[in-house]
């Protein structure tokens, strides 16, 4: 059975399970400040992690009573220098610390301890109402990680502003609303690639207008996901048209033909994206990324995969498919016809009713021959670049693209 078969390759065993607590517990036991109680959060508290997920989230709980108004951060900082060595600080709406523990990642969130959203004074104070609406549905917590499992393998897991894909979160509730994995299939193979999704799994705002509830940047994305345990948020507020839908066509291709390849990351080489492409040429980029925080450096990463597509469809070559991925190095990668591009392309220039601007057209390119189709003017100019390879390479090279990265090379 199919289900069978994901779990035994997506669950965690009760061994590596037992190394996550161990490592979690020698951390939070390290950590005593007064009327402030550590405790471990994130999908691992939830019980829908998944094999091989070394990063471990550990919320400090600071009491309301003592500590509201303060720099909880500051106070936690102090306390971690006491036992750890290598404790790193990093910048969020409140800042928040990573260190390394063998295999493991673990980040050390302060929050401010609240019953419900409206006591928050931070956004990450929410986070363990999070664990507990998503704790009141353990009879879904196999269906929450397939589900995580399959967007992770098909890369649109996370809200992350380069992914803009679907969080664990999102999933979670997804699953929840859906009554399971499959399900969750079902529904979304039915969603329209043009029109939104509103779902409101706690009926928050019957009746009401969305629109007057919520802020309505939060409302530009294709799923309105009214969060549970907050009602004026949408969950799904970073989610992008294209990964929605990206996820109603993967729906419908698991549908038509369930297998565990869905959820099995294939790795990006040569020899599957030629596999891919067929006819057509691929190249691949192969870049660098600077240091700093993992958001910034990836929408660093995005702005250059974006400026290289850009530049090749100005340049009038077809991008037949394109993708990239970010581990350690990031890799761009590029499917377009293998075909020549013509010596000479036609220059655009105003419509030939606008007088003035067809002056200075004409004066602008006063060697060459002034032409015209369709009302509008047009010379033959010379291509720059007449194959995608020379486009690329010039690319890896330009400001705009090592402004962004360390290095890049055109593979």
């Amino acid at each position: 059975m199919l289900r069978d078969d994901v779990l035994k390759k997506i669950k965690p065993s009760s061994a590596e399970e037992k190394s996550v607590l161990t490592i979690a517990s020698a951390v939070m036991q390290k950590i005593r400040i007064p009327n402030a109680t550590p405790v471990l959060g994130g999908s691992f508290a939830k019980g829908t992690w998944l094999k091989g997920n070394h990063d471990v989230d550990i919320y400090v709980k600071f009491s309301k009573a003592s500590y509201s108004g303060k720099n909880i951060s500051i106070l936690l900082e102090k306390e971690l220098k006491k036992s750890f060595k290598d404790i790193e600080l990093l910048h969020g709406s409140r800042d928040y610390f990573q260190m390394k523990m063998k295999d493991f990642t673990i980040e050390i969130v302060p929050i401010i301890e609240i019953n419900h959203s409206d006591e928050a004074e931070n956004i990450t104070d929410v986070s363990l109402l999070h664990v507990q609406w998503v704790s009141r549905h353990r009879q879904l917590l196999d269906d929450m990680r397939m589900a995580k499992a399959f967007f992770k393998a098909n890369r649109i897991y996370g809200a992350e502003s380069y992914i803009q894909g679907f969080s664990g979160y999102v999933l979670e509730i997804l699953t929840v609303y859906y009554s399971g994995f499959e399900e969750l299939m079902q529904n979304i193979a039915k969603w329209d690639t043009s029109k939104r999704v509103v779902i409101d799994i706690e009926g928050y705002h019957k009746g009401k207008a969305l629109i007057a509830e919520l802020n309505k940047a939060k409302l530009f994305s294709p799923l309105i996901l009214i969060d549970p345990v907050q009602k004026e948020r949408n969950a799904a507020a970073g989610l992008s048209w294209e990964v929605y839908g990206k996820a109603i066509e993967l729906a419908k291709s698991y549908l038509k033909k369930p297998s565990l390849k869905f959820f099995e990351k294939e790795n990006i080489t040569k020899a599957v994206l030629k596999k891919k492409a067929g006819k057509n040429a691929v190249f691949m980029i192969e870049a660098k990324p600077v240091d700093g925080k993992k958001d910034i450096v990836g929408a660093k990463l995005m702005k250059c995969f974006e400026h290289a597509k850009k530049e090749l469809l100005s340049g009038e070559f077809k991008v037949v498919d394109s993708g990239w991925e970010w581990e350690k190095e990031a890799l761009f990668w590029f499917i377009v016809p293998k075909e020549k591009l013509s010596l000479l392309y036609k220059h655009r220039g105003p419509p030939v009713n606008e007088t003035e601007r067809l002056k200075q057209f004409r004066e602008s390119w006063h060697k060459r021959e002034v032409l015209e189709e369709n009302g509008r003017a047009y010379v033959l100019a010379k291509r720059k670049f007449r194959d995608a390879k020379s486009l690329l390479k010039s690319v890896v090279k330009d400001d705009y693209f090592m402004e962004r990265v360390k290095s890049a090379k055109l593979l």
